[in-house]
Order: C-alpha cells, then structure tokens, then sequence
C-alpha cells in the first residue's frame, strides 16, 4: 500500500474509532466524512441538546501534499500523537490548527511546499 492511500486508511479508522465514542441515545448525532476526492476528513456532532442546536466539527483532517494536517482538534486526546502510534512518520503530520511559525518547533512535519500554508479553497 502506498504511504498516501496507508494515510487515508488510518485516518478514516481513527474517525471511526471516535465516532463510536458518543451516545447513540442522544439526539446529538455524530456523522464521519470523508471526501476522499479532495482528501478531507471530518468527525461532526450536530443535533439538539437541552434545547441548544449543536453543529460542532470535533476532529477535521486533510491530507494535503502527501501530507496529514490536523485542522481542528476538539479532543481531549492527541490526534497527532494517535497517527504516529498507527503508523504514520511525524514528519508527514502537520498540525495545521497551530500557527505557522510555531509548527516548526513541534515534534512534527513543516509544509512540503509554500501552496500548503494558503488557505484552500471553498467548494
């Protein structure tokens, strides 16, 4: 298996793994996406709680340039920390949700080329 189709693998499985860890009871529902054709990944909780509309993004990952970036991150576990242990080398983890002149004093990858640090595109 190639190192990028070994990266969407283990994201998906985490994604599916945390998706089991919400109350199926609630009338909060958790939805996994995976846009394989642009490479994003998302964990969501929407729903209603005590009156209160949820639509929150728990975990959102991309896979940009052969690399993973962890966008948004609303554990309390370390997502970055979880690809390793499955597999994936640090340096092909961004955590993208860190600003960018901090993330090359992480224990993990800087972008592989200056088009990874724009925003992507909408739609």
């Amino acid at each position: 298996m190639d190192t990028i189709e070994n990266c969407r693998q283990i994201v998906k499985n985490i994604l599916n793994e945390y998706s089991g860890f919400f109350e199926s009871e609630s009338e909060v529902e958790t939805q996994v996406i995976f846009d394989i054709e642009n490479d994003r990944y998302m964990l969501l909780s929407m729903g209603w709680f005590q009156g209160r509309r949820i639509h929150d993004c728990v975990i959102h990952m991309d896979i940009i340039d052969g690399q993973v970036w962890i966008q948004a991150n609303n554990t309390d576990r370390s997502i970055a920390e979880e690809l390793v242990a499955a597999g994936i080398p640090p340096k092909l983890i961004v955590l993208g949700l860190q600003p960018p002149e901090v993330r090359a004093y992480t224990a993990y990858g800087v972008p592989n080329s200056i088009h990874s640090q724009e925003l992507l595109p909408v739609g």
